[in-house]
């Protein structure tokens, strides 16, 4: 195994510590006491069913290539030619999987913009729906080779665009849609635990620092397909 699957398999345990526990510790320790468990559980949610989506319809949508975007220059990618992962190389998984871990951080950072006002059930109706209409789209365009590629350079700066404005807009969105929390400006909120908040952010700092390395360090369209056990 070459430097490479090393590389990468490190950065996505990373990406994936972003998730679970940091951004669930991060977002519940600054809930108030009563909804710490719905918060948290929202981010473990958010990561078991984004993997299911990635897996089953994600990666063909996003990308549509064996461990890279296929570059048909459109807005999005056929959902069902790759669906489940047919036709991806067993080589290829390991990119595939650092994808899959970036996708579940996406729409776990949207939970912190509805604490207090979400029921985990909507919530687990809104991810796969969001990823679908949402997320794949935009990657495709960003990293997959899709239209927006094709015609302008795509400044994205390890996920800026992808990542952060997309779950930025979509957490203004659904907090001016949902609206204020029941007794805002009237009884006391106050954070359940900023231990909590203090250790998750020291998480997320430390292992998104390392991750994003990997993210900026190559372009996904033209990387190089990496042949299984390679020396």
């Amino acid at each position: 195994m070459d430097g490479y699957y090393a590389f990468m398999l490190v950065a996505t345990a990373l990406v994936l510590m972003m998730t679970v526990p940091a951004l669930a510790l991060f977002y519940g320790g600054m809930t108030r006491s009563k909804s710490v468990l719905n918060m948290m559980m929202m981010s473990y949610v958010a990561f078991a069913v984004a993997a299911i989506v990635f897996v089953l319809w994600g990666w063909s949508e996003g990308w549509g290539g064996d461990g890279v975007g296929n570059s048909n220059g459109k807005l999005i990618a056929d959902p069902f030619t790759m669906f489940g992962l047919d036709g991806v190389s067993w080589g290829s998984y390991v990119g595939v999987l650092f994808q899959l871990t970036f996708a579940a951080i996406t729409v776990a950072l949207i939970s912190g913009a509805i604490a207090d006002r979400v029921k985990l059930s909507s919530w687990i109706v809104f991810v796969p729906i969001w990823l679908t209409l949402c997320y794949f789209p935009v990657a495709h365009n960003v990293w997959g080779g899709g239209w927006l590629s094709s015609h302008w350079v795509a400044q994205d700066y390890a996920g800026g665009t992808v990542v952060h404005i997309n779950a930025g807009i979509a957490g203004g969105v659904l907090a001016l849609i949902i609206g204020r929390r029941l007794g805002f400006a009237k009884e006391p909120m106050r954070p359940h635990n900023l231990t909590l908040t203090m250790i998750g952010a020291v998480c997320c700092g430390s292992a998104g620092t390392a991750s994003t390395s990997a993210r900026s360090s190559s372009s996904p369209v033209t990387a190089p397909r990496r042949t299984p056990l390679s020396s």
